[in-house]
């Protein structure tokens, strides 16, 4: 099981954030067993967006650009391409846990599980604040963003179905 989760009894409005370095949702149980409810949602469109065209730009220059260096640009492009969305996503994980803390501080919810892409997961531990991180009480590196919330709940409260 999770951080936290030895005696002591689970009170309290459960928050799950779902998330990827695009997206992230915050989804509330009231109730243990109860189905996730969307509570807020976060995006950078970004990041689809400059992803799609660091696959155009590069694919461009890898292959049959014109100019200098044109056949062999690929590996600069290919970094750099990857350490801007990286420099991105850390910017999004910031965000995502300014809001956690916001929400925190506001009582929306007692409790949290962290759910995100592996390497967004350790963006957000990064970035997490004392108290929020003091809230968590599991995390799994998993990309489920794109369930919707009957399917999010059944795959992380399995036992809720039994």
């Amino acid at each position: 099981m999770g951080v936290g989760s030895g005696d002591k009894q689970k009170n309290g409005v459960l928050c799950v954030l779902v998330a990827d370095e695009a997206i992230a949702k915050l989804m509330v149980q009231s109730t243990p067993g109860a189905e996730l409810v969307e509570m807020q949602a976060l995006a950078d469109p970004m990041a689809h967006a400059r992803e799609a065209d660091h696959h155009r730009d590069a694919h461009g220059r890898r292959h049959g650009g014109d100019g200098p260096g044109a056949r062999n640009g690929g590996n600069a492009t290919t970094s750099a391409g990857v350490n801007d969305r990286h420099v991105e996503a850390g910017r999004f994980a910031k965000t995502v846990a300014a809001e956690l803390t916001k929400a925190l501080r506001e009582k929306r919810f007692d409790r949290l599980h962290l759910v995100a892409a592996p390497r967004f997961l350790g963006l957000l531990r990064q970035e997490l604040g004392k108290e929020v991180a003091a809230v968590v009480e599991d995390e799994k590196a998993k990309d489920l963003i794109h369930l919707d919330a009957a399917a999010l709940t059944a795959h992380l409260f399995p036992q809720a179905k039994a």
